[in-house]
């Protein structure tokens, strides 16, 4: 990295970080949420979320010489510039849909002129547009509040339509209440609301799973006990809901794991906030419960991995053995003193619900117990290559295979 530019990044991040502190300083603050069940400890006291760049990593200090990947395959920068990219969707144009999160608040589409990749901002200022889905020409975007929608969108990129609202009835916390959002094979549009803790009971309003029509109605439960998903698909041979689940923080740096999750039948209940990662109960809301009267994760992914984006391979491009297995983005743990993962790893289903084996896919992105990347979400595209979101660089890359 070049030393004027190191410096001005870490320079505006060290400013950004003493900023909030001295804000801190002035006034008492309340715990944040992401600090309850933090232990006292000199090392517990010192971890906090690790913030993103404010500002893009320029393509040619991206950090793609330090990725690997299985023999055959091949990483490039596909788009740079793209402060806290986060959520993929294509759209029928081929457009790729770009969310972002607590660092940018905007929308973005990127467009592919001949090989050079154009990005386009169509909406700022966003309150956490985390969720976006595409469907029928329409984008929708979800809040910790709301969905919208912006219709006939791939044809108005450089003057977007005003958003049309769908639902409006979102509780709006902002602890775990960005979304993922999907459609599903049913035709229905599937919405997550985390729960607004690291540990709580929390109301029937969260901690779940929901699916509605695509005008909002018909809103019903799918999935209870759910902590926080943030990335889910439906499996192409069956239709069923596979989610990825984070775990609570603060109970151990190894306990309790992320997981993948596999929705079998509606109203299931996944053990949040009793039971954690299927065979254990939480030490403050579990007894009196059995982790047996709940659904099991179909696979353990890491303890504080940020298991988040996920999406079943459907392409023709990479080799038989990866046709549908499902890719995973694992946005690496801030709350554990040894960093891993930050990484995207394959896990292939075992045809009786669960899962047979997870293997490493990208790796690479963690150096001297720091991350240079953090991968959010994955997309296979129509050409079968496979895209992934970076949002600690402002970045998308491009995996494909033997071309």
């Amino acid at each position: 990295m070049k030393p004027s530019l190191f410096s001005s990044r870490r320079l505006a991040l060290l400013a950004l970080v003493l900023f909030a502190g001295a804000a801190v300083a002035q006034q008492p603050a309340e715990e944040p949420f992401w600090a309850k069940g933090r232990p006292k400890t000199d090392t517990a006291m010192k971890m906090a979320p690790v913030p993103a760049f404010p500002i893009p990593t320029p393509a040619d200090q991206l950090p793609v010489k330090k990725m690997k990947l299985p023999p055959g395959f091949k990483v490039e920068v596909w788009a740079s510039g793209i402060l806290d990219a986060r959520g993929l969707r294509q759209g029928d144009k081929g457009t790729v849909f770009v969310s972002s999160l607590f660092v940018a608040g905007k929308l973005y589409a990127v467009v592919d002129r001949g090989g050079r990749r154009e990005v386009k901002t169509i909406a700022e200022k966003l309150f956490l547009p985390n969720g976006i889905e595409f469907v029928k020409g329409s984008l929708y975007v979800a809040t910790p509040k709301d969905i919208t929608r912006y219709d006939d969108i791939e044809n108005h990129l450089d003057n977007p339509p005003a958003p049309v609202m769908v639902y409006d009835k979102l509780p709006g916390e902002v602890p775990h209440g960005w979304k993922f959002i999907k459609l599903g094979p049913d035709g229905k549009l599937y919405v997550p609301v985390g729960a607004p803790c690291n540990i709580c009971e929390p109301d029937a309003r969260f901690a779940k799973i929901m699916r509605m029509n695509l005008d909002g109605s018909g809103v019903e439960d799918v999935a209870l006990g759910v902590r926080n998903t943030v990335g889910f698909d439906f499996d192409p041979k069956d239709g069923s809901l596979w989610y990825t689940n984070n775990g609570r923080d603060w109970l151990s740096e190894d306990l309790p794991n992320d997981s993948l999750n596999h929705v079998t039948k509606v109203g299931q209940h996944f053990g949040f906030p009793y039971c954690h990662q299927g065979n254990f109960a939480d030490p403050e809301f579990g007894w009196g419960k059995n982790c047996n009267d709940y659904a099991k994760p179909a696979l353990l992914t890491g303890p504080h991995a940020g298991t988040l984006g996920m999406r079943f391979y459907t392409g023709k491009m990479f080799p038989k053995k990866y046709q549908g297995a499902i890719f995973i983005a694992r946005h690496g743990p801030w709350n554990r003193s040894q960093k891993y993962a930050a990484d995207v790893i394959v896990a292939w289903p075992d045809g009786k619900g669960g899962i047979a084996k997870m293997e490493p896919f990208l790796t690479g992105l963690v150096e001297n117990n720091d991350y240079l990347g953090r991968p959010v979400d994955v997309l296979v595209l129509k050409d079968g290559s496979l895209l992934v979101s970076d949002d600690h660089n402002g970045a998308i890359y491009r995996v494909s295979y033997g071309r």
